[in-house]
């Protein structure tokens, strides 16, 4: 469903209630009873995930499965998959020059990317109540699952032509991919460049914000936001950030919203940042309202401030966390209104 997402940005600044973005998939394993290992290789099993939470949380938004080993796995990276634990990267693709040059780009829809992009297109169809965010790796993040995170920090600085070769190739596909969701028929995408929190402010410029301003620049408009999440130490990479040009950043944990907030323009969204492991997996009833409540008073100041969780919950997040979460919220909205 067409969304026109620069009015939907303007209702949440402009409304007085805060409304909440967590990123959330995983959690809806106990509403389908599905396993890891059902969903993230079957965009039907995603679909069922993401669909059962949006029928049980009033988020702002409904947000796809986020497995960012797909991209790397598309393009030839190893990946471990386990009962229990959500797929991960294990070795390193690129060992030289040599191996960046010959690198080839994937098709958009190779390997477990196409599940991603089917679960998409379900969703934009079956969700017409809100906008569907897919979700993707940053193209920093990419090159550092490809190269390996030491590696690629120790390359910024002894061979940087490399990094940026291989970065060239990591962002055409971040483009390709970004297009085909939205073709599909999504109204965003959630790009999470989580090694770029390890980045000094100039390297930030450098290796990650200006390869996310051409994914912005080459697929954001009016009908598809990019929202930028960065869950490492961010506080001094936040004008960063806002040069990519994505209409939403988010914010993990590592940070505080309070120093957060009052760099980033009036007219982007900021989202953050409970602690999904913490918080919301290992938390109890009370430490989630207590949290919650102090973030949203700390926050009163800012229109755009949205609430969210600081990263992707994760698997066995107990399912009463998320409703303290959201009946937190409910009950702050409604004594602002009163």
């Amino acid at each position: 469903m067409r969304i026109d997402m620069k009015e939907w940005k303007r209702s949440i600044i402009s409304t007085a209630d805060v409304v909440a973005l967590p990123i959330m998939s995983y959690p809806g394993l106990e509403l389908t009873d599905l396993t890891i290992a059902e969903v993230v290789n079957n965009g039907g099993n995603q679909t069922a995930c993401v669909e059962s939470l949006a029928r049980r949380y009033s988020a702002a938004a409904a947000v796809a499965m986020m497995d960012l080993s797909r991209e790397a796995e598309a393009f030839g990276a190893e990946i471990h998959f386990a009962d229990d634990n959500v797929p991960s990267v294990t070795g390193n693709l690129i060992t030289s020059l040599e191996s960046v040059q010959a690198l080839k780009i994937p098709a958009v829809g190779a390997k477990r990317t196409g599940a991603a992009l089917e679960s998409a297109g379900q969703l934009a169809r079956r969700i017409s109540d809100r906008p569907v965010l897919a979700m993707q790796i940053g193209p920093f993040s990419l090159a550092a699952d490809l190269l390996g995170l030491t590696p690629t920090m120790v390359q910024i600085m002894r061979q940087p032509a490399l990094v940026h070769l291989l970065l060239d190739k990591a962002v055409q596909f971040s483009i390709d991919y970004a297009n085909a969701f939205k073709e599909a028929g999504a109204n965003g995408v959630i790009v999470a460049d989580m090694s770029a929190g390890l980045l000094s402010p100039k390297h930030c410029d450098e290796f990650s914000s200006a390869y996310m301003r051409k994914l912005v620049t080459a697929v954001q408009d009016e009908n598809f936001m990019v929202v930028l999440h960065n869950c490492g130490n961010a506080k001094k990479l936040v004008p960063s950030m806002v040069s990519t040009g994505a209409e939403g950043l988010h914010f993990g944990n590592a940070v505080k919203m309070a120093d957060i907030l009052p760099q980033v323009p009036s007219d982007r969204l900021a989202c953050g940042n409970i602690e999904p492991g913490g918080l919301f997996r290992m938390g109890t009833l009370d430490q989630m309202k207590e949290s919650v409540s102090l973030l949203l008073d700390e926050m009163r100041a800012f229109p755009n401030f949205v609430l969210s969780s600081g990263c992707d919950l994760p698997p066995l997040t107990p399912l009463q966390n998320i409703d303290a979460f959201f009946q937190t919220l409910s009950e702050h909205n409604a004594l602002r209104n009163c």
